[in-house]
């Protein structure tokens, strides 16, 4: 099977003393991954180049066999395949229904397709009938699960995550390590951060560990 990403040499400075360096790294299709290390060593800015969000200053980066090239019109294009969810995700003013809204809007899905989407997104993450709540009362944890739901509902083809469980619940907690493994069965590639150790191994993830900016694997 041919990886979905595939990364050779790359490296990206960040700021003036930290190196993000991966010699080799392949990524298959229906993948569930976990980034493994301390702070600092370098595990957001990796999602970041998996994202397209960060171009490295060094290497190269073939998605789905195709060398990526950076430039705006494919990078356009790749980012509707990929979505992040960071740690301290942003919401736009408004409701739920809103925030979810604004990326079906984007790819064309309006009407019953989009409303569908949304009720199943927010379903999916314990937010039954959340579309008129306002953005700006949630608590940190409900934020997070939008964040969430508005990216399973752009049916994303990899889901890139970010300490997704840091402000959640035990309840919801347990929910999303159930979530998590469906995608990847389903065929969306998951790559996440997480503090928690025992995470990784009740999910069932391969393990990508992460030390001083330097992949060891």
């Amino acid at each position: 099977m041919e990886p979905l990403y595939t990364l050779h040499n790359i490296e990206k400075k960040v700021g003036e003393n930290f190196l993000l360096r991966v010699e080799k790294l392949e990524l298959f299709a229906g993948g569930l991954y976990s980034l493994a290390g301390p702070n600092g060593a370098g595990k957001s800015t990796l999602l970041n180049i998996l994202a397209f969000l960060t171009s490295p200053d060094r290497g190269e980066l073939f998605f789905a066999g195709e060398r990526a090239s950076w430039t705006a019109g494919w990078l356009q294009h790749k980012r509707q395949e990929v979505t992040l969810v960071p740690q301290n995700p942003f919401l736009f003013e408004g409701t739920v229904g809103n925030n979810l809204a604004f990326g079906l809007k984007v790819r064309g899905i309006m009407g019953r397709r989009q409303r569908e989407r949304i009720y199943a997104a927010l379903g999916t993450v314990g937010l039954e009938g959340f579309e008129k709540r306002r953005a700006r009362g949630l608590s940190g944890g409900e934020i997070q699960r939008v964040a969430i739901a508005r990216a399973l509902a752009l049916d994303p083809r990899v889901l890139l995550l970010d300490e997704p469980t840091s402000n959640i619940d035990s309840t919801h907690i347990m929910r999303l390590e159930q979530l998590v493994p469906e995608l990847s069965r389903r065929g969306v590639t998951v790559v996440m951060v997480t503090h928690d150790q025992e995470q990784p191994r009740r999910m069932g993830c391969s393990i990508l560990p992460i030390q001083g900016g330097v992949l060891q694997c």
